[in-house]
């Protein structure tokens, strides 16, 4: 039985999954206290962030978060994936599909970057050519570090984002072709596409020169981190997933707590791993785990207190949480020096990177993705109803560590 054929059992799932939107804003304050933790920021002259003094507590902090960043970012393309699965609805037009993925991150991108590049970007950059890619998204696929990490660095994940909303309607047509009892088949293929990457990427491609940033080489930590295509298996992963789930093949017995302890074992696993396998391969199994258990928990209609409004509250800020700090924690840093403190000073300068991140968050949700998705994500006229049967009645509005899967609107189709 084919996903298309399912909406009978469709018919009885959620509209949303509000436990999965408050779960972003985890993966997003692992990706901030990776920041937060780095001796060397992605900021020339590369210098520590970590505001600790003794060297004891600053490498525990470091080591603690080193992979946290690495994990938080692969939950965000497996769970870009599977909410666009969840999503979909067959026949919808690509002009459609692909205005609204433009128009929900490109507001946010575009301010951070207006905003990098006059506090600290601008006397970094030496030409367009340094810039232009970045604001158009598709710095990613230069392998110099000057482009790929330029003006605001937390922005590189978005030229992954970009390839993989272009991508999604061609992979969702072969996904949906694929039998309910060859999924496993095909989603344990793509972790061996990820591991083929980080197998490519510490024996194939060259270990020297050093990055400024990384124990291996600028080459090796751009094909095996930055590069879109090599991110792609993440992706493609996640829409395997949502048929899963939307399937009913997820194993009962996988639960939450469950998907915690994989989660602490896997995490564990990256940090002893060659540095390559903990980008991905160390974590992927638990992520995937973390996303079907909680998005099977939503299906079930269990009340889970990451479904309460301050956690969901909390993952639809989580974009621009995650997009601002390369401001507010990178640039603010560099305003203090490299000046360290004692731990209560270090642990109040932490949490004071926090707060503003997460009121810069809200500023951009607030005063910019909402109000540029209300205006330009829909056409000026309404689609037909849609009167086939969908696979999943819900507008397909949610992408990455950058949206929600938004409440039943009262019309079927919404931008």
């Amino acid at each position: 039985m084919s996903v298309s054929s399912s909406s009978t059992a469709a018919a009885r799932r959620p509209a949303n999954l509000p436990s999965l939107t408050g779960l972003r804003f985890f993966a997003a304050l692992l990706v901030f206290f990776f920041h937060a933790s780095l001796m060397d920021s992605p900021i020339p002259p590369n210098a520590p962030i970590n505001p600790f003094a003794d060297d004891g507590v600053a490498g525990f902090f470091t080591t603690a978060f080193s992979k946290a960043g690495y994990m938080g970012v692969s939950f965000f393309f497996v769970l870009s994936g599977f909410v666009l699965a969840w999503a979909s609805r067959p026949g919808e037009r690509l002009t459609s599909f692909w205005r609204r993925r433009v128009f929900k991150i490109f507001p946010n991108h575009l301010v951070v970057f207006a905003a990098s590049l006059l506090l600290f970007a601008g006397a970094a950059v030496t030409s367009v050519g340094d810039w232009l890619p970045n604001m158009l998204l598709i710095h990613t696929f230069f392998p110099q570090p000057s482009i790929n990490l330029s003006v605001n660095p937390p922005s590189w994940s978005l030229g992954s984002e970009f390839l993989f909303y272009m991508l999604f309607p061609l992979l969702m047509v072969g996904i949906r072709k694929i039998a309910e009892k060859r999924l496993w088949l095909w989603s344990g293929l793509m972790v061996a596409g990820m591991v083929g990457v980080q197998l490519v990427t510490r024996f194939l491609i060259p270990d020297t020169p050093k990055s400024a940033i990384t124990p291996i080489s600028d080459l090796q930590f751009w094909f095996g981190y930055l590069f879109p295509p090599a991110r792609v298996f993440e992706f493609a992963l996640g829409i395997l997933l949502a048929r899963i789930v939307l399937a009913g093949r997820w194993p009962r017995r996988i639960g939450f707590g469950v998907s915690l302890v994989l989660s602490v074992i896997g995490y564990a696993a990256a940090l002893v791993a060659p540095f390559e396998y903990g980008f991905v391969v160390a974590t992927i199994v638990p992520v995937a785990a973390l996303i079907c258990s909680v998005a099977s928990g939503d299906v079930a209609g269990r009340d889970t207190w990451l479904r309460s409004r301050p956690m969901v509250w909390l993952g639809e800020v989580s974009f621009g949480f995650y997009l601002v700090q390369g401001v507010t924690i990178f640039y603010l840093r560099s305003l203090l020096g490299e000046s360290t403190y004692s731990v209560p000073v270090a642990i109040l300068v932490v949490i004071g990177f926090f707060a503003v991140s997460l009121l810069g968050g809200w500023l951009l949700y607030r005063f910019v993705e909402t109000p540029a998705m209300r205006r330009w994500s829909r056409g000026r006229k309404r689609p037909a109803a849609v009167t086939a049967p969908q696979t999943a009645a819900i507008p397909a509005q949610a992408t990455a560590h950058h949206d929600t899967l938004p409440q039943r609107p009262s019309s079927p189709v919404r931008g």
